[in-house]
């Protein structure tokens, strides 16, 4: 019985490798179109939190992850459960529809500290999959408490992808509350 039990696991452990063939490499290109991100310096530990509207879309941040085009694919929490020593957020949407997008900052947790703290943001747009992203708007705020929301910029596409000339703008607009 042991002799018919080890000759299966023989056969199975031969036969394991062709179950399922390793898959081919394919070349990887980087999601969206429309790229918005922000970054702030990794020795303070802040959790600062992106939100992004894309027109007619729903407001997308760390309560809500993903809309019909944005999607937030890196919440930073600071310092806490982060394995690289950057601290850094990133939106990306699928398509570029013509409109105004709106991108903010929020101070979530900033506990025990009263420096100010330095954010860039930055929204890139890329028309085609295969093209490198263009820069399109550069913000640097400063936030100074927790729980504080800054507009870094609203801009407005056309229906080429292009910014529209003399659209950008820091008018406030709340998002973490829908937008209202």
């Amino acid at each position: 019985m042991t002799r018919n039990l080890s000759i299966l696991g023989a056969v199975v452990l031969l036969l394991l490798p062709h179950l399922h063939p390793p898959l081919e490499a394919k070349e990887a290109t980087p999601p969206g179109n429309v790229v918005i991100e922000i970054i702030w310096p990794a020795e303070i530990d802040a959790d600062v939190d992106l939100w992004v509207e894309a027109p007619g879309d729903v407001p997308v941040g760390y309560s809500n992850k993903g809309g019909t085009i944005f999607n937030l694919l890196r919440d930073d929490l600071g310092h806490s459960y982060d394995v690289t020593e950057i601290n850094y957020e990133v939106s990306y949407s699928r398509g570029v529809p013509a409109g105004e997008y709106t991108a903010n900052v929020h101070l979530f947790r900033f506990a025990g500290q009263t420096a100010p703290l330095p954010v860039t943001v930055v929204a890139s747009v890329k028309n085609d999959i295969q093209d490198s992203a263009k820069q399109l708007v550069v913000a640097k705020l400063v936030l100074g408490r927790q729980g504080e929301e800054i507009t870094a910029f609203r801009f407005t596409l056309d229906a080429d992808g292009g910014l529209v000339p003399g659209s950008v703008h820091n008018l406030q607009r709340g998002l973490r509350t829908g937008g209202k």
